[in-house]
């Protein structure tokens, strides 16, 4: 895997009452995906973990994995929070 595995944060609100995360990495995505996650069910889910094991491998990008992780929580219906550039 890519030493470099970390994307520009991503802040998610209400993943359960009154949680709050910021993923910046493939790992922390993946993480939240298999643990935290409140459906495991969705097309956008499916396509974000696989995001993160194609990054895993090389195979993909890490911002790549960020724009199917954001995805999946809009899918989730959670609240996706981002910092201005």
């Amino acid at each position: 895997m890519r030493q470099t595995a970390h994307f520009r944060p991503v802040g998610l609100a209400s993943m359960g009452l009154g949680h709050y995360a910021v993923i910046n990495s493939v790992w922390d995505a993946a993480r939240a995906l298999l643990h935290e996650w409140p459906v495991d069910d969705g097309e956008e889910y499916f396509e974000a973990v696989k995001s993160c094991l194609d990054a895993i491998i090389g195979d993909l990008p890490p911002d790549e994995v960020r724009a199917s992780f954001i995805r999946a929580a809009q899918e989730a219906g959670i609240a996706v929070i981002e910092a201005a550039d």
